[in-house]
């Protein structure tokens, strides 16, 4: 019996550590991938309906800029959305028969915004910045994703969790104190 149980004991002992030193090869085997600064949200929600259709992707195509249509007013914290004139600018000539264009230009005609629906939007009680990351040389896929590719804006990077902004900021040797974006009373 004392042998059964010696053997029983090493079964058990054994076939764990093996286990894991298989395991530990195997992964050490593995290449190593770069880690993204801002992570793809692993099941992107699905594009909100906007009052206009708009694709970044044909936009962009035409090598337009962010900056061109989204400005970064004082105090810097948000990017505006583009104003109907703006818009207007090639939409006067440009596929104006298009019912999405002739929408566009009731707004323009009555000097109203476009009631745009945001995509991302900063959590309660987190002090953030775009004029601070676009000084610091952020480009706004990296945040954003590859805009250039939609046709219709969505979320799909994850960039809202507090877990990847800390990411990121560690990645790029920026602060991480919890002061650079909490407010406390």
């Amino acid at each position: 019996m004392p042998a059964m149980r010696k053997r029983i004991f090493a079964v058990a002992i054994a076939g764990p550590i093996l286990a894991f030193f298989l395991a530990a090869t195997a992964s050490a085997a593995q290449p190593q991938v770069a880690q993204q600064q801002v992570p793809d949200n692993p099941a992107p929600p699905a594009a909100p309906v906007q009052p206009i259709p708009y694709s970044h992707k044909t936009h962009l195509a035409l090598d337009l800029q962010c900056q061109t249509c989204h400005s970064n007013p004082e105090p810097g914290a948000m990017m505006a959305f583009p104003s109907t004139a703006t818009c207007m600018n090639c939409h006067n000539t440009v596929a104006t028969k298009k019912p999405a264009i002739v929408k566009l230009a009731q707004f323009a005609k009555s000097q109203q915004p476009i009631p745009w629906v945001r995509v991302y939007t900063v959590q309660p009680g987190v002090q953030w910045t775009h004029r601070k990351h676009l000084e610091a040389g952020v480009k706004c896929e990296t945040c954003h994703g590859p805009v250039a590719e939609l046709d219709a804006m969505a979320m799909v990077k994850s960039v809202t969790a507090m877990g990847n902004c800390l990411h990121c900021h560690e990645m790029n040797n920026a602060k991480t104190a919890c002061s650079t974006c909490h407010l406390w009373p």
